[in-house]
């Protein structure tokens, strides 16, 4: 297919634009695919929301064309060395995004994802790429056209590529704090959800809270069928993914293979505390280096003078790099940032840690 460079650059553009426009990230997922697909076209796709500190799958997830079962081989492929474009090579290459078939030399089946997954689905390519920025992936895309098709081009894998980051800083946008009280924190429970996997990565037992919290992020889906984000710990045996619930509280979920001829995966859901999530929601605030360890100290209860001895710079420059901080986060004072951005997941004591904040203000 020819491309005409200024159509398909409005067509860009409008894309951007209503990414800009999107609420949450399943509605920046739905507009930018039905964008794309005029840029780009495939016949099936999965978007997916990424723990920006290991990665790994999160929520929320949106799936085109494609059935649901699957995941577990395309996730354990991740784990592969001789997986071709692995989503963890593409967050630190110089291009985040690639081709299979173009990566191949027109071989996919060189690559072990290529009979586990695509051929099965009668799948000819793959485009990915890692929506990422500042060195972290919020996101992560992959788009499949059928075996009859045409292979991606490289003008595809560039244009992909560079809807990286400004989708990604869409998606890091999503992940700032709501306004959450300090008596819904209170009030929030904290028992750990439990799920037992065999090996094959079948659900043998879990319990209450774990339905609970998987809902509270899936909504009804999760009646029916195990959370892509669940389902790939499980698979792996191993690793640790923070995600938001719809009320925006943030759970943390890691999975632990237990030892034995037949070992059984334990997958662990629990309420995040304040280190799980802290880089995460500083970063959404796009803080410089220098705000965000000074954000860490104001939070842990330290003063202006405290700061300055600590860092080895003076207090002006302190009290400047604070008010750039309240300037993002759009609050008027320390307690309030304190309150902004760690009381959705801090304990109760919450209330006594922001009146120690203002008193050291």
């Amino acid at each position: 297919m020819t491309r005409r460079p200024d159509t398909d650059g409005w067509k860009r553009d409008e894309l951007l634009a209503r990414a800009a426009e999107a609420p949450d990230a399943l509605a920046l997922f739905a507009t930018a695919s039905v964008r794309l697909r005029r840029l780009v076209p495939f016949d099936a796709a999965v978007w997916r929301a990424t723990d920006p500190l290991t990665g790994l799958i999160a929520a929320p997830i949106r799936v085109e064309n494609i059935d649901a079962g699957g995941c577990a081989a395309f996730w354990t492929s991740e784990a592969d060395p001789n997986t071709i474009n692995a989503f963890r090579t593409l967050v630190d290459a110089r291009v985040p995004a690639a081709a299979l078939r173009e990566s191949t030399g027109d071989r996919p089946e060189i690559g072990p994802l290529y009979d586990a997954y695509l051929r099965p689905r009668r799948f000819g390519d793959e485009l990915r790429a890692v929506l990422r920025t500042a060195g972290r992936p919020w996101g992560s895309v992959s788009l499949f056209r059928d075996r009859d098709r045409p292979a991606f081009t490289p003008a595809d894998t560039e244009l992909v590529a560079g809807l990286s980051a400004p989708l990604a800083r869409r998606l890091r946008g999503f992940l700032r704090p709501g306004e959450v009280t300090v008596e819904e924190v209170a009030g929030t429970d904290e028992a750990t959800g439990v799920l037992l996997f065999d090996r094959a990565g079948r659900l043998i037992s879990a319990n209450e809270q774990a339905r609970e919290r998987i809902a509270s992020v899936a909504g009804e889906d999760a009646e029916t069928t195990m959370p892509m984000w669940i389902a790939t710990l499980a698979a792996a045996g191993t690793g640790r993914v923070r995600v938001r619930t719809r009320a925006g509280r943030w759970l943390v979920c890691h999975a632990s293979r237990l030892s034995g001829d037949d070992p059984f995966t334990v997958v662990m859901i629990e309420a995040a505390p304040a280190s799980e999530v802290a880089a995460i929601i500083v970063e959404a605030y796009e803080l410089t280096g220098r705000e965000a360890e000074i954000t860490r100290l104001v939070a842990g209860g330290l003063g202006t003078d405290e700061i300055a001895r600590r860092l080895q710079i003076s207090k002006h420059t302190v009290r400047d790099h604070i008010k750039s901080v309240l300037s993002k986060v759009g609050v008027a004072s320390r307690g309030e940032l304190v309150a902004k951005l760690f009381t959705e997941h801090v304990a109760p004591a919450a209330t006594a840690q922001v009146s120690r904040v203002r008193t050291a203000s």
